[in-house]
């Protein structure tokens, strides 16, 4: 049994990347990704064994202890590490559930996050290659930090399901949690610095961390390495006990999951009138127009698309002191215009197989582009404003407010056009409708994260225009050449607009029925 479910993990991959070639190449540069980074952690590994034994022993266990926390919280705000076999699909079958625990586990290891792992945590074989009975305890010790990790990532991510009395409690938990990842930057460069400044207080650190479920494991072929047999024994029962303990609350959590699997909300008939729909003119541009708004007010995965909007002044608050220029603020203005514009190029795929009431009713693709802009543009434009105003009242250079409106309208305008055409265009492996916005598919965030970027590129030659004559403004002091940014940034912006929305619904029109089919095959 727990063969097969090796192989069903791998023929369901199989399966998904013979779907699309986008799959196969999202796999192709994840793994050269992770090789890359694996390569620096083996170099490094290896590079600590001509270290002192507590030099090394410091990095390995705070570095080890870091891996174990991560993929143990991971799955708060993910679905699990490596879901290709998903356990809620095996509820229904026969299965023994000590069976499962071990195929899910293997299954676990054999994904890509965890042969990186699994390769990182041998090398540190090599950071005790002066010591061979160290190098040795590191083999078995890799060997148990590893199931540590991946049975702790299931056990939380099995545990998550029954958290929260709700969907929307559960994912605005999950939205919560997510905004630490997306401040990751200015964490990091804080705990950098923090490092610098007390680097002799991390060997004490390492010791206390040493004795904790998350650092025991990896502090044994230190120790070894330092003639403190006893010491090691200790932790190595700690890591054992841990690991004992992990798999028994995944056991019971799995377990449970299976006999009560999570089931979406129910959604209650509305009784309050018609809501935003009373509030658009009843023809079809007003009543997707509704629609889009509705999904913007209650869908989590649209929410996801807005955490980092209000964290933007936060982030650039932060390297504007890194980079000691409060001007970088003014960046805001644009930087939002660009992440709002572009953020409705998936809404086709966030409709899923609801699309298909935009074809039975013979809706204009006209319509349906401009319907999905106005939902947008409702909340967008006064953002953007806000931002682009704000920054400028904050950092007293009101000199630049027109070339900055410019950019940021400019932008917004353009990039509803892009999101026009582009959601018309091409299916993204989204998560479904119901489901946590940060379930991913196998290849989806590599498709997205590559479309996004390229559609940043197209929208930035857009902009030169009004960019430039921003810039020209504000080298040389001329007002003249703001306002005539602002005018440029609104004029060829609402013209693009016009094209975006009609090229967009001529390609939506033609391939409405494509379109289908490809998002029923997503299901």
């Amino acid at each position: 049994m727990v063969a097969h479910l090796i192989r069903l993990r791998f023929l369901i991959l199989g399966n998904s990347l013979r779907k699309s070639p986008w799959q196969i190449v999202a796999v192709v540069i994840g793994g050269l990704y992770g090789l890359g980074i694996l390569f620096a952690v083996v170099g490094g590994l290896f590079a600590l064994s001509f270290a002192p034994v507590e030099t090394a022993r410091t990095a390995t266990v705070l570095g080890g202890g870091a891996l174990v926390l991560g993929w143990a919280l991971l799955p708060l705000i993910a679905a699990g590490i490596d879901q290709t076999v998903d356990p809620a699909r095996l509820a229904p079958f026969p299965i023994p559930l000590n069976s499962l625990l071990l195929g899910l586990a293997i299954s676990g290891v054999l994904g890509v996050p965890g042969m990186v792992t699994s390769i990182a945590a041998l090398a540190m074989a090599t950071t005790w290659w002066h010591h061979p009975a160290a190098a040795g305890a590191a083999i078995l010790c890799a060997a148990i930090g590893v199931f540590t990790c991946v049975i702790a990532s299931r056990a939380v991510a099995a545990l998550a399901t029954g958290i929260g009395s709700g969907r929307r409690f559960r994912e605005a938990k999950r939205l919560l949690i997510f905004i630490p990842l997306i401040l990751i930057g200015p964490i990091i460069l804080g705990l950098s610095s923090l490092i610098e400044k007390q680097s002799d207080a991390l060997p004490g650190l390492a010791s206390v961390v040493a004795w904790t479920p998350i650092g025991a494991v990896w502090a044994v072929p230190g120790d070894v390495a330092d003639g403190r047999f006893g010491r090691a024994a200790l932790e190595l029962v700690i890591a054992l006990v841990t690991l004992a303990l992990v798999t028994v609350v995944w056991r019971f959590a799995l377990a449970r999951a299976l006999e009560n699997p999570a089931h979406s909300s129910s959604v209650k008939a509305g009784r309050r009138g018609l809501g935003l729909f009373g509030l658009f003119p009843a023809t079809p541009t007003g009543a997707i127009a509704a629609r889009a708004l509705t999904y913007w007010v209650r869908d989590p995965r649209y929410a996801q698309s807005l955490i980092v909007v209000p964290l933007m002044p936060i982030l650039l608050f932060f390297y504007s002191g890194s980079f000691d220029s409060r001007g970088v603020l003014d960046a805001a203005g644009p930087i939002v215009a660009l992440l709002l514009s572009l953020s409705i190029y998936t809404d086709v795929s966030y409709d899923s197989t609801a699309f298909a009431l935009h074809l039975q009713k013979g809706v204009r693709g006209r319509a349906d582009r401009a319907g999905r802009v106005v939902a947008l543009a409702v909340f967008a434009v006064p953002i953007t404003a806000l931002f682009t105003i704000g920054s400028v009242w904050y950092t007293n250079t009101w000199a630049a407010l027109p070339g900055l409106l410019g950019i940021s309208l400019g932008a917004l305008l353009s990039g509803f056009a892009l999101s026009s055409i582009a959601s018309g265009l091409l299916v993204f492996p989204v998560p479904a409708p119901g489901e946590s916005p940060f379930r991913g598919r196998p290849g989806g965030g590599f498709t997205l994260t590559l479309t996004t970027f390229a559609t940043w590129g197209i929208l930035a030659v857009l902009i030169v225009p009004e960019l430039v004559l921003a810039i020209v403004g504000l080298v040389t002091g001329e007002p003249g050449f703001g306002w005539s940014a602002l005018a440029v940034g609104l004029v060829l912006g609402a013209a693009l607009l016009t094209i975006g929305i009609r090229w967009g619904g001529t390609i939506l029109e033609r391939r409405g029925p494509e379109l289908l089919v490809q998002l029923q095959n997503q299901k």
